[in-house]
């Protein structure tokens, strides 16, 4: 048997205890996540961080339900499962991702630079598969001038709720133009004031409702349609 030199063992002992999830500060502070006070949303102050933090939570992102539901109301009238089918129903749920993953970091996670890095490569894939989606719509199915405005509405929000953010962590903004400024900027950490969870449970009800909801029956019905002409 070879005796292992000290320096592996160390090496051996570090690597396990830095690979132990439990003893991650990062994890540790998501153990505690709810204990900090929620941060306050004021209803009637005029000040503008909080008019402007107002106007993104019950603003933009509810908002984003209306033109979604539209949306899918446009694909079931000119009937998707018989024309694109689950090509384009697959992208929708991309861009649902594409979407979705930053705004939950948004509503759950402390923005640094970290968070506004993602949030833009986002909203970058986003528009490039919004793209791919209309070219790939435009050519099998009738794609109306409504549902293009529709469109339009999908595209600009993630922007507005990506520009929103950046006003509301200016200093963030600058530490990310920096390559950050402290350790933490590079760490997926919670909000060190959560917003409420009367708030995030509503808003995760309205966009079951709204947006996974309907795109998941829509996906279903094109997963059938395209059984139904394998079977034929």
């Amino acid at each position: 048997m070879v005796p292992t030199a000290p320096g592996a063992i160390d090496a051996q002992r570090f690597w396990r205890q830095d690979m132990d999830l439990r003893h991650s500060p990062v994890v540790r502070a998501w153990q505690q996540w709810r204990r900090p006070r929620d941060l306050p949303v004021p209803a009637r102050s005029f000040d503008t961080e909080d008019a402007n933090r107002r106007f993104l939570m019950y603003g933009v992102l509810p908002l984003w339900c209306v033109p979604a539901v539209a949306d899918w109301i446009m694909h079931r009238r000119t009937r998707i499962e018989d024309t694109t089918g689950m090509r384009e129903s697959a992208l929708h749920a991309l861009m649902m991702t594409e979407a979705g993953v930053p705004v939950a970091m948004g509503l759950l996670a402390k923005v640094n630079p970290l968070v506004l890095s993602l949030m833009g490569g986002a909203a970058v894939a986003h528009g490039a598969t919004a793209l791919w989606d209309v070219s790939l719509a435009t050519d099998e199915r009738e794609v109306r001038p409504v549902e293009q405005h529709i469109h339009s509405f999908l595209e600009v929000l993630p922007l507005a709720a990506l520009a929103f953010t950046c006003c509301l962590h200016a200093d963030q903004v600058r530490a990310t133009l920096r390559g950050g400024v402290t350790p933490d900027d590079w760490k997926l950490l919670p909000k060190e004031n959560p917003l409420s969870v009367a708030y995030l449970g509503g808003l995760g009800l309205a966009i079951g409702a709204c947006v996974a909801l309907p795109y998941a029956e829509e996906m279903v019905r094109c997963a059938r349609a395209a059984g139904k002409r394998k079977t034929s």
